[in-house]
């Protein structure tokens, strides 16, 4: 897997121009059958897919955390929500709250999350490719797929299956 993921980054930048054209035109013209195909690809490619064996996003991504997400984590270490967006959180540039720093204070050695339970909305529909409206999303999966060797690969077959 180490090897996989060092190579990502590269494959991934090699396949932007290519992602970024078919996403433009799958933006323009979504498939009827789009987010069924998508849910087929997902579902495929996680039953051959670990994450414990990556944790790649949790390693270089700062995750976004909703209102919602800080409330239930804050609850969960019995915290006010003020006192974890302190000891944990930042605000970036678009004004949302993300991790104060990466890889992510929640993750073990082992890749093991201490607070998947609770974990944020964005760390639970990670890397985002079985959600509705898939084409409405196209910016993310493209930083995604550098990030995520399963993202990576649904990518590449979703091109290979959907004739745009």
């Amino acid at each position: 897997m180490d090897h996989e993921l060092k190579q990502l980054p590269q494959r991934a930048s090699d396949k932007k121009a290519e992602n970024k054209k078919f996403f433009t035109k799958l933006r323009k013209k979504p498939p009827k059958n789009l987010d069924y195909v998508m849910q087929e690809l997902h579902e495929a490619e996680f039953e051959r897919t670990d994450c414990l064996t990556c944790a790649n996003c949790c390693k270089t991504t700062g995750s976004l955390f909703t209102n919602a997400d800080i409330e239930r984590i804050a609850k969960h270490f019995r915290m006010k929500p003020q006192q974890f967006i302190d000891a944990y959180l930042q605000m970036d540039e678009e004004n949302d709250y993300v991790l104060q720093q990466v890889p992510c204070t929640f993750l073990g050695a082992d890749n093991y999350c201490s607070i998947y339970e609770v974990r944020p909305k964005a760390c639970r529909e990670f890397p985002h490719t079985d959600r509705k409206k898939f084409h409405q999303i196209s910016h993310l999966t493209l930083k995604n797929v550098a990030i995520c060797p399963a993202a990576y690969n649904i990518v590449e077959e979703m091109k290979k299956r959907i004739s745009l």
